[in-house]
């Protein structure tokens, strides 16, 4: 869907379908009562009937004259005049799109951005009508064969703003907020693909069709062989059990000065989770295709990166591999050597993330980072502590996750930081080996980030746990592209 500026007298203005913004009590916009007074004040009359509510998220769609150059016009519902809040706002944005997306209308002309939202500036908003329309457009059609995508689908969105707002303003927060959509739809398709299709060569294959299209990348492969010459014994046990073999992807964005140190993401990249040994359990497990979709952010946020050409360096690690059950498979009691010298007792084969990810950790510190963050659906823990709406956030350096959790505040892709206190890390006491790869059941998401620090010490690191906010379940089943705005938002942030 393209966004593209649009100013001039409301009564001049020609589309299929304009948006207009109403609200529940106090005045209304003047853009909608000038255009309500041109129409014989059908929008007031509907308002006092009560057909349109004006709460948030509330439309309703107005037949126009056919003598009309506007055809149809869509009141869109803020809640009240003057407490607009960005919640408010972003519902309103998502409900009209999805009022619309069926009808055969390619093109519509939105006023939206003259609602004020407190605390949010023009930026703000031109961003999220951008990514609440992509979001509600979204549709997944890869290895559908009997649904065609939507011949209706929307193309064009004009958004009508005041010349207090330059063209070129509105114009290149436009272009920002696509290209981070385009991430996000990126890292949405990666992770609803299925694991047959999805493995850890696919998203090598996948890493270097985007080096190709895109002159700022640098992407290198490494395969089993490179691994075992550096020593990466955690990451490869995983992938013993499966017939695909692991891969370690590396993407390079060299946009900033050379003397920049990078900003490393690291995703786990299990294409699949079955558990290994410690099996799990049947209901839901086809959901386990999502346990890659830290590595599928990282790909949406490098897309990003380069699509902006943004004057940073930022570097994408994934490790990816599959963790099945086999004859050779890791068992419970097995001990491995990581790259960095540290062994670790597998006391449960399904604690495999860390596993992949401390040898990514290691491998990591090659760059020079400025900063590194990791990014892992790690442990069912955090959606006990957190539910599916904020994503968990632990690290060794406050700034970095001061900045993390800002960031998630102005995407509203928001973050919560939990403790990692050293009273956490006896938990992961092993009387065979440096380490365990659980501490029990107490604390688990924290005593999983008390794993990866023993291999982060050399650097600032911040990790974030996705696993109750990548995906959704049941009906809605399917990719959320989180964190890639939150991550977007922290990178333009950093340039």
């Amino acid at each position: 869907m393209q966004f593209v500026s649009k100013t001039g007298s409301i009564d001049k203005l020609s589309t299929p379908c304009l948006l207009l913004p109403v609200f529940s009590k106090g005045k209304q916009l003047e853009i909608t009562t000038h255009f309500d007074q041109a129409h014989d004040g059908q929008i007031a009359a509907v308002l006092k009937q009560g057909d349109a509510s004006g709460k948030a998220g509330n439309t309703l769609l107005l037949q126009m004259p056919a003598s009309s150059k506007i055809k149809r016009v869509l009141l869109v519902g803020f809640g009240e005049q003057g407490n607009t809040s960005a919640e408010d706002y972003t519902k309103a944005i998502s409900e009209s799109i999805n009022s619309l997306k069926n009808l055969p209308i390619k093109a519509v002309c939105s006023t939206l951005l003259a609602v004020e939202v407190s605390g949010k500036d023009i930026d703000w908003k031109v961003r999220q009508l951008v990514l609440k329309s992509r979001e509600a457009l979204y549709q997944y059609t890869d290895t559908l064969t009997t649904s065609a995508p939507d011949a209706n689908i929307l193309e064009k969105c004009q958004l009508w703003h005041t010349d207090d707002y330059t063209a070129k303003m509105i114009n290149s927060a436009a272009d920002t907020a696509s290209s981070i959509a385009n991430g996000i739809d990126s890292a949405k398709k990666l992770a609803n693909l299925p694991g047959n299709i999805c493995t850890p060569s696919y998203l090598a294959e996948t890493a270097k069709e985007l080096g190709k299209h895109h002159a700022s990348l640098k992407v290198t492969i490494l395969d089993e062989a490179k691994m075992e010459a550096l020593g990466m014994g955690s990451l490869l046990s995983v992938s013993r059990g499966s017939r695909q073999p692991a891969k370690l992807i590396t993407m390079e964005h060299k946009a900033g000065p050379s003397s920049q140190k990078p900003i490393v993401l690291v995703g786990k990249g299990l294409t699949f989770d079955a558990g290994g040994i410690s099996i799990k359990p049947s209901s839901g497990m086809d959901e386990m295709k999502y346990d890659m979709c830290g590595g599928a952010s990282v790909f949406g946020v490098i897309q990003m990166c380069a699509e902006l050409n943004l004057p940073i360096n930022v570097v994408g690690v994934v490790p990816s591999s599959e963790n099945l059950p086999d004859g050779d498979a890791n068992k419970p009691g097995d001990i491995v050597t990581s790259m960095a010298g540290l062994t670790i007792e597998i006391l449960n084969t399904d604690a495999e993330g860390r596993l992949i990810l401390c040898d990514a950790l290691t491998y990591s510190a090659k760059f020079k980072p400025e900063v590194v963050i990791d990014i892992a659906t790690l442990t069912g823990a955090c959606v006990v502590a957190l539910g599916k709406h904020a994503t968990g956030l632990l690290g060794n350096n406050d700034k970095l996750a001061n900045e993390l959790l800002d960031a998630g505040i102005k995407a509203n892709d928001k973050a919560w930081q939990l403790p990692l206190w050293d009273e956490y890390k006896p938990q992961l006491k092993s009387n065979f080996a440096d380490l365990a790869n659980i501490g029990g059941p107490a604390g688990g998401t924290i005593t999983a980030a008390c794993f990866l620090s023993h291999f982060t010490e050399d650097y600032k690191w911040a990790h974030l746990d996705i696993a109750g906010t990548a995906w959704k379940s049941g009906t809605d089943k399917g990719a959320t592209g989180r964190p890639v705005h939150m991550l977007s938002q922290f990178i333009l942030d950093r340039c």
